[in-house]
């Protein structure tokens, strides 16, 4: 059986221009989520271990991945893809009048392996119809 990835038509506008006619892109649609429960029930069925031993190790697995990243690690999960903590902020003139003050953002980059990049290679799309639109967002008056 085929799986497509599902993407609704939007309308996206230039922020610096919001006068101007927006252009049309693809934005993907998620059908759902995986959780921990749902993703060590599969991964049980595809070997010999339980899904509590499963459950497990994903938890320990996403302590041990804080833990590297707060130490300043990049993590490596093989042919999955690497996590690594990136700043921003301002910058100062002089290389001396640097302080952490100056840091205003931490984030995590995430940088898919051969796996998933081999997978985004062989992806079907399947259009559908937008399941929220900006009106179903705004209060009611």
């Amino acid at each position: 059986m085929d799986k497509y990835l599902t993407y609704s038509v939007v309308e996206r506008k230039d922020p610096k221009n919001p006068e101007v006619q927006g252009k049309f892109y693809a934005q993907a649609q998620a059908r759902g989520e995986a959780g921990i429960r749902e993703l060590s029930q599969r991964i049980q069925q595809m070997c010999t271990v339980t899904r509590a031993d499963v459950m497990a190790v994903l938890i320990a697995l996403e302590d041990v991945v804080a833990d590297s990243l707060a130490n300043g690690e990049i993590v490596r999960l093989g042919e999955l893809g690497s996590l690594q903590v990136s700043l921003s902020g301002s910058g100062s003139i002089l290389k001396e009048d640097y302080h952490d003050g100056l840091i205003e953002k931490s984030r995590i980059l995430f940088r898919g392996g051969r796996t998933l990049t081999n997978m985004l290679g062989t992806l079907k799309f399947q259009k559908v119809e937008q399941k929220y639109t900006k009106e179903d967002t705004e209060p009611l008056p």
